[in-house]
């Protein structure tokens, strides 16, 4: 990638990985419900999942190319599918019980948050069909940008999970008001990514 796009590309990165998704309103959900504790247990597998996602889209940039673009559309879909079962997800646990609180979270949710997550699928497949498929003449810029992908959203998760913890006892008494903030802006998410720019 030439030097000049470079801001550009860590511009798209900070946009990308800040913005409400499913791995940072997960992470903001389960620190306010649960605590810093549980959420940073869920965290290493939010990490875990987008660092096999990046390393699976270095792989498929570099074997497919161009012929992605094809199914990006069909991915948009699939993603805003997933995000409104998440977003009804949300609201069903908060319709129960006051005193039946489910088990928190873990790493294995986290990782199957993002190895289903198509923002993040679609997060790196961009950033490197985009910013580093053109200009690379080997393997290596790709998977060296590939590495550096899964320090942004996961980072960015953090910024989320911390702020969930400080508001956590603001919220307390707001649990369902706090889900249904959250379940629609999962739905906003899902509408996103399929509505016509």
């Amino acid at each position: 990638m030439p030097l000049t796009l470079l801001p550009s590309f860590l511009l798209y990165c900070y946009t990308g990985a800040i913005t409400p998704g499913p791995a940072n309103l997960c992470s903001l959900s389960t620190a306010l419900r649960y605590g810093k504790g549980p959420a940073l247990r869920q965290w290493r597998g939010l990490f875990t999942g987008f660092f096999l996602v990046s390393m699976a889209a270095v792989l498929v940039t570099w074997f497919l190319g161009a012929v992605l673009n094809q199914y990006a559309g069909l991915l948009s879909w699939v993603g805003a599918a997933y995000l409104l079962w998440m977003a009804w997800h949300t609201l069903r646990s908060s319709s129960g019980p006051a005193g039946s609180a489910p088990e928190a979270p873990g790493f294995w949710s986290g990782l199957l948050v993002n190895l289903t997550n198509v923002k993040v699928m679609l997060f790196c497949l961009i950033a490197l069909a985009s910013y580093v498929l053109p200009y690379a003449h080997s393997f290596w810029p790709l998977l060296a940008v590939g590495l550096f992908l899964p320090f942004t959203g996961p980072l960015a998760n953090l910024v989320w999970l911390f702020a969930g913890t400080a508001l956590q006892k603001l919220f307390a008494g707001h649990r369902q008001a706090v889900d249904w903030a959250c379940a629609a802006a999962l739905a906003l998410c899902a509408v996103s990514l399929v509505w016509p720019h």
